[in-house]
Order: C-alpha cells, then sequence, then structure tokens
C-alpha cells in the first residue's frame, strides 16, 4: 500500500526521498495514526513535503492512491508555450451571443483539456476550440465562455472560471504553524522588566503639569530617563545536521530577538553543550568560548534560552566521548547540569512538532534534565516560554 503511494509520489516530480518514506513507515509502526485517515495524511504530508508549495499535488497523489480520486498530474503537468497566450485582439461578445454558450460541466471540462493539450501544437486566437485567447473557448485568456479554465490571465474578467491555471489556496497562518519576525517579537514581548535608564530625554507630562501648576502656569518641563528593556538574555542556538530543515524558524526568531532585547548574548553549538561554544560558524574550529568562562563571564540574572531539535544519540548527553564530533573529556549531561546550575532561568525550545517529542530518546532525556521545560518554536510555544522565565 506505502510503497505505490511513494512511487506515486516520486511519478508526480515530488522531492520525497527514501529516507522520508522509511520515516513515515517507522512512524506507523510506533502507532502515530493509527485508524485515522486524517491524521495519517497530515502524518504523511508533515514527514514527506518540506515546501507548501508542493501541498496541491501531494493532495491530488494522495487522492489518487487513498481515495480513489482520478490523478490528473501526469496529463495536465505541462508548460504552456507563452505565445499561445499573447493578447492580440480581444473579441467582444454581446449578451445574446454569451447566452448561446454552453457549459461542458466539470468532467467533461477536464478530459477536454487533457485532449487539447495532447493534440495543440500551435497557437490560436479568436476560435471556439483550442487553447488560445480572445475567442469563446473554454481554456485560454481574454476571451468568454460561461465556465471555463483561465490560463495565464493575471486577473479575472468576467467571473466565470471554475478553475485557474497553477492556481493555490493558501490558509490563514495561525500560531501553530507559521513563524514571522512579527509575530515572533509579540511573543518575545512576554518577557519585559523595565527601568529608566541614560540621560533624561523623555517628556514627563504628569511632572510637567504638576510643576508648571506650582509656578502659577509658567511652563517648567520635567524630563525622565526613557524606559528600557533590563531583561537580561542568552541565547544558544543548536546548529548544523538536522538543524538545517529549521534555518528559517530559526533566522525569523534570532532577528526578532536581537531586536527585542537590549541585553542579548548567543552563541552556538552542535546537538548538545560541550566544553566550548562558538560565535562565527565559520571560525568554530579555532575561535570558541570555553563553556566554563561562558558560565561565569555572564550572572544568574541572565535567561538562558536554548534553540534545538534535541534530537540526537543518547550516548551524545549521557556518555563522554559521545559527541559525534570529538572526544569530550565530560559528557554532555555534565556541562547541561553546569549551565542550568548557574542559569537557573532556563527554557529551550525545539523546531520539531510537539507530537513526535515522546518518540525520541534524546528529546525525552533533555526534558527531563529541564524540568520539562521544553517548548515548540511556534508563538504560542514561545509565548509559554516567555511567561516560565518571567515565573521561574
Amino acid at each position: 500500500m506505502f510503497l505505490p503511494f511513494f512511487h506515486a509520489l516520486r511519478r508526480a516530480g515530488l522531492p520525497v526521498s527514501l529516507k522520508e518514506h522509511l520515516t513515515l513507515l517507522q512512524a506507523l509502526l510506533q502507532g502515530q495514526a493509527f485508524g485515522d485517515s486524517e491524521a495519517f495524511y497530515y502524518l504523511a504530508r508533515t514527514i514527506l513535503i518540506k515546501d507548501e508549495k508542493h501541498y496541491d499535488r501531494f493532495d491530488q497523489v494522495f487522492g489518487h492512491c487513498f481515495n480513489g480520486l482520478t490523478l490528473e498530474l501526469e496529463d495536465l503537468q505541462r508548460d504552456i508555450p507563452e505565445q499561445w497566450l499573447e493578447k492580440q485582439v480581444e473579441k467582444y461578445l454581446s449578451e445574446e451571443e454569451k447566452r448561446q454558450l454552453k457549459a461542458l460541466g466539470w468532467d467533461k471540462l477536464m478530459q477536454t483539456l487533457r485532449e487539447r493539450l495532447a493534440e495543440q501544437h500551435e497557437r490560436h486566437q479568436g476560435g471556439n476550440k483550442w487553447i488560445g485567447t480572445g475567442g469563446t473557448s473554454p481554456f485560454g485568456a481574454h476571451g468568454y465562455h460561461p465556465e471555463g479554465i483561465r490560463i495565464d490571465q493575471h486577473q479575472s474578467r468576467h467571473r466565470r472560471a471554475v478553475k485557474v491555471w497553477e492556481e493555490r489556496a493558501f490558509r490563514n497562518f495561525d500560531e501553530q504553524s507559521e513563524l514571522d519576525t512579527r509575530s515572533i517579537k509579540l511573543a518575545l514581548r512576554r518577557l519585559r522588566e523595565f527601568a529608566r535608564e541614560g540621560a533624561a530625554e523623555v517628556l514627563d507630562l504628569d511632572a510637567t503639569i504638576a510643576a508648571t501648576a506650582r509656578n502659577a502656569g509658567f511652563l517648567q518641563l520635567k524630563m525622565v530617563p526613557e524606559l528600557h528593556n533590563t531583561v537580561k538574555v542568552l541565547v544558544l542556538f543548536d546548529v548544523g545536521g538536522s538543524m538545517d530543515d529549521h534555518i528559517r524558524a530559526c533566522e525569523a526568531l534570532f532577528s526578532a530577538v536581537r531586536s527585542e532585547f537590549k541585553h542579548l548574548e548567543y552563541y552556538y553549538f552542535h546537538n548538545c553543550v560541550y566544553e566550548g561554544v562558538w560565535r562565527d560558524n565559520a571560525r568554530r574550529r579555532t575561535q570558541t568560548l570555553s563553556t566554563h568562562e561562558l558560565i561565569h563571564t555572564f550572572g544568574q540574572d541572565y535567561k538562558l534560552i536554548f534553540i534545538g531539535d534535541a534530537s540526537m544519540s543518547p550516548y551524545e548527553i549521557a556518555y563522554p566521548g559521545g559527541s559525534v564530533e570529538h572526544m569530550n573529556a565530560e559528557s554532555g549531561e555534565v556541562w547541561l547540569r553546569r549551565l542550568l546550575q548557574q542559569f537557573r532561568h532556563a527554557v529551550w525550545l525545539n523546531p520539531l512538532p510537539e507530537a513526535y517529542w515522546d518518540g525520541t530518546q534524546s528529546i525525552t532525556m533533555l526534558r527531563r534534565l529541564l524540568g520539562g521545560r521544553m517548548y515548540p518554536l511556534t508563538v504560542a510555544g514561545i509565548d509559554s516560554a516567555m511567561r516560565q522565565l518571567q515565573r521561574s
């Protein structure tokens, strides 16, 4: 059942790898989406499809394989020459002429389009059959038909098209899915501690009114220092390996964090924190900061945020020498405990969907180390993490 589905996705031109197919099978063996076709659909799409531009094609293949729908991808997946659709002469029809045209119906319309794509080899203008422009054919641009397919026409004219070539239907973003810099900023603002710092440059309106009243109505300005967010944040980003799949989300978070917090320090690590972190990935072999030095440089008033998928071999956390890149003298768990002892206000943001956490041993181990303070890298997850940092 699943192997034909995999082959159908590949035939449709979707970039699905064998590794992703095996991951899907492993998830099913673990009981994910058991007995629920809708849950299986979302599970398969999450694992197999990495770019939303492929969602429509995936939906058609899924419907063909599991719901018995007719698959039209191979017949319709074709580039139409631009000259076929070049507007030259526009034909205007009277209302009576428009009423004489008959709609084909969905099945007949799609079948006819397949036939035209197979038969047509040149441009047509003003006709009623071929893919072209300015006519009464159901297929093309700048013409009229009571029920046709609009192809390469930038905007609607008669509001009659039942399908627009290559049109995508997009859902509104919600807080569980799409991350952008603005929405992250709003979530990060939960973590704010204001104090007035610096020179007195901001007008204190209440004090100015009171002072002016006491001064017989003569204006007396009162200024105060500007309010600043005094929260100090230390962010440690996991980079490389499986985190390459989450670069976009991490970049959006990084941009938001840099603009929201005046007192911000950040470093990188890979998989788990060991004896050193670094600021420049291109020079991580030569310019590292000792984790001991990191602990003794930043005070306990810093809030510590880990960003990573926490997906690794359990040995990388529990054993000396377990790192995939070098022979670490002490285990990752030892270093994490040292960091958590210094920075009591700490959370972990994980870009992996929360539904997969229980199936990964390393994530379970890290959640236990952090006392459950791991949150998904979604707007809602960031909001919860900031609330936790405020409480702790």
